[in-house]
């Protein structure tokens, strides 16, 4: 059986516990592709399955990565649409830190023209989760005023392009006036260093005190009442992750009922691959002409050899990044 290089851990815990290993190479199944992975991305979900809190589904492959770029090189006798040799950027159920890579092919997309490994491996996993929770969920449209939490964040940077593009009015938060403005050239209207701002008073004062129309979140429980007071009536809270924990106390609910205000929450990981396939199917038809004409990238952070993915992880978790982070292989 032909065999593999691939990022092992060792049991829960820091990046520490991550090491390269050698194991037999996947095969797909009737309808899955298996990869070469020429780039991986670098997400909080592999953080949160390397610490022992986001465990793979049934069936996936227990080696991190949710997302690659490479070349594919077998397929099963079910697939149709793609083949041997083309390049393709997929969203994997897992075993994306690895030298091969099985996708299930409803989550496969070709690489757009003049786009490298590293940028497509980039795409997927902000692109499924910022279209199926703002645009599918939350049902964001033009002339809509949006407000995106964690802006910098590959998820950030993402949501900033897309809404833009689709002709909302992007309001971001983050962390230092380099991220700000590094959001305003890709499309933010308003950037809010939440070190010296409050994110509701400006969100009031720029809306004419109305608030904003829908809220992407992932800090979670330190944000929840401050969100709800800066949402407008009929607002949308769309809560994709819980970095500041999941359990918020003492909250009021009241604006829910008096605003009228939506709240809804996803993961994408546990999504079975027919509703993964619908948001593929959309982003090809939506999404990937404005990635080939250029109007939509994934912004690149840093790049890190295969080899050095705990110093990745360690550079997510230090929270300076702007943009994604990539694993590359040779």
């Amino acid at each position: 059986m032909s065999s593999m290089r691939y990022i092992a851990i060792s049991g829960f815990g820091g990046p520490e516990v991550m090491s390269v290993a050698t194991g037999p190479r996947p095969k797909p199944g009737p309808n899955d592709v298996l990869v070469r992975v020429a780039a991986a991305g670098v997400n909080r979900p592999d953080v949160a399955q390397r610490q022992g809190s986001y465990p793979p589904p049934p069936g996936a492959s227990a080696v991190l990565g949710l997302e690659v770029a490479g070349t594919i090189v077998a397929k099963g006798d079910q697939v149709s649409g793609f083949e041997i040799g083309e390049r393709v950027c997929g969203l994997a159920n897992g075993g994306g830190y690895a030298e091969y890579c099985v996708v299930p092919a409803g989550q496969i997309l070709p690489v757009p023209d003049g786009i490298d490994d590293v940028a497509a491996a980039a795409i997927p996993e902000t692109f499924f989760t910022v279209w199926a929770n703002l645009f599918q969920m939350a049902g964001l449209r033009e002339g809509q005023d949006v407000m995106i939490h964690g802006g910098s964040s590959g998820i950030g940077t993402t949501a900033i392009q897309l809404a833009s593009a689709f002709g909302a009015r992007v309001f971001v938060t983050a962390g230092t006036d380099e991220k700000c403005e590094a959001c305003l050239k890709l499309g933010a209207a308003v950037a809010i260093n939440y070190h010296q701002q409050d994110f509701v008073e400006v969100a009031k004062a720029e809306t004419d005190g109305r608030g904003v129309d829908i809220i992407l979140d992932m800090v979670g429980a330190a944000y929840f009442q401050r969100n709800l007071s800066a949402l407008a009536r009929d607002g949308c809270l769309s809560m994709i992750a819980f970095l500041s924990g999941p359990k918020a106390e003492n909250v009021n609910l009241a604006p829910i009922m008096v605003k009228r205000l939506k709240l809804t929450g996803s993961t994408m990981r546990p999504r079975t691959d027919d509703e993964k396939r619908s948001i593929r199917d959309e982003l090809l038809e939506k999404v990937w002409p404005l990635i080939e004409a250029g109007r939509v990238t994934s912004l690149i952070d840093r790049v890190f050899a295969f080899e050095d993915a705990a110093d990745a992880h360690r550079h997510m978790e230090a929270g300076d990044h702007i943009g994604k982070i990539v694993l590359t292989f040779e």
